[in-house]
């Protein structure tokens, strides 16, 4: 298939182009140019900004592409201005768990509906990191009602090469001695690790899966376990304190976990959840030394 791939130089957009690489696919990459990639003559490329329209026009007006794999689409404009300049036969958009406004146990896809949600077009600044991906899937389903397409919605995103440093940043409090503040040590969080993040999209190329879908790793894991497997790891512990750093992962409630059974539908088996913290956790403890 001919498949544009819109950022996929960094993080979990590795492994994804990697495998549809593997699978003998007609990928274009799809960038600014300024991250560099290890692909050599396996993909073609294409210089794109995706906020500004006329450098959208230019690289895509008239194009067709079986698929569009859209990993940095933000907001309302960033959708709008791909599919108002390119055709695809399907739209896989990076949406997030942050469209739900209550995030539960087992939170189901039905739990956001983006067609009854108000369209608002908007840049990524204009509201925060939750309402402009609902507005992204807003003008998705609402502008573009023809369009064959799956918003994958994903939780945290974890892994070695996670530049975010969130799980890091407990490694390195810990290891180091220094206080934090965790609001709430025992809400339960779904994660996924990255290299599955990848996998997990590319493999949506060949399936028959359409509209929302919710994708995470097995079970569920709590900011105490996570302490836990730290602790395990380092034999140091936490010096929780109040007026110590705020710490990532705060500022959920008690639950804040997905159902994934129409991901599992597809035939995908996620890991453990435990399994690869351990091992990035590992992995920033090795790199700390």
């Amino acid at each position: 298939m001919n498949i544009l791939i819109i950022g996929g130089t960094r993080y979990f957009g590795i492994p994804m182009t990697e495998r549809l690489i593997g699978k003998g696919h007609d990928i274009t990459i799809a960038t600014r140019g300024k991250t560099p990639d290890s692909y050599g003559d396996k993909v073609s490329r294409m210089i794109l900004d995706h906020s500004d329209e006329a450098s959208i026009r230019n690289a895509l007006k008239g194009r067709y592409f079986d698929i569009i794999i859209d990993k940095i689409a933000y907001s309302s404009n960033d959708v709008r201005r791909i599919l108002d300049n390119a055709e695809c036969g399907k739209y896989i958009l990076m949406s997030s768990s942050a469209v739900y406004t209550d995030i539960c146990k087992d939170t189901p896809e039905s739990d956001f509906d983006p067609l009854q949600h108000p369209l608002e077009w908007c840049e990524r600044s204009d509201h925060d990191y939750g309402e402009v991906k609902r507005q992204a899937e807003c003008a998705l389903v609402q502008k573009y009602p023809e369009q064959k397409y799956i918003a994958v919605r994903y939780p945290v995103v974890i892994g070695e090469n996670d530049y975010t440093g969130r799980l890091r940043f407990y490694v390195e409090k810990m290891i180091k001695g220094e206080e934090f503040f965790v609001d709430d040590i025992d809400s339960r969080i779904s994660f996924i690790y990255e290299k599955e993040a990848g996998d997990f999209i590319a493999g949506l190329v060949d399936s028959d899966l359409e509209g929302a879908v919710n994708a995470c790793s097995c079970g569920d894991i709590s900011v105490r376990e996570i302490i836990e497997l730290i602790q395990s790891a380092t034999g140091r512990n936490a010096l929780l304190s109040d007026s110590g750093e705020p710490a990532p992962y705060n500022g959920y409630p008690k639950y804040a976990t997905l159902d994934t059974s129409k991901a599992r539908s597809t035939g995908y088996i996620f890991s453990d959840i435990k399994e690869y913290f351990s091992r990035t956790i590992d992995h920033y403890i090795k790199d700390m030394k």
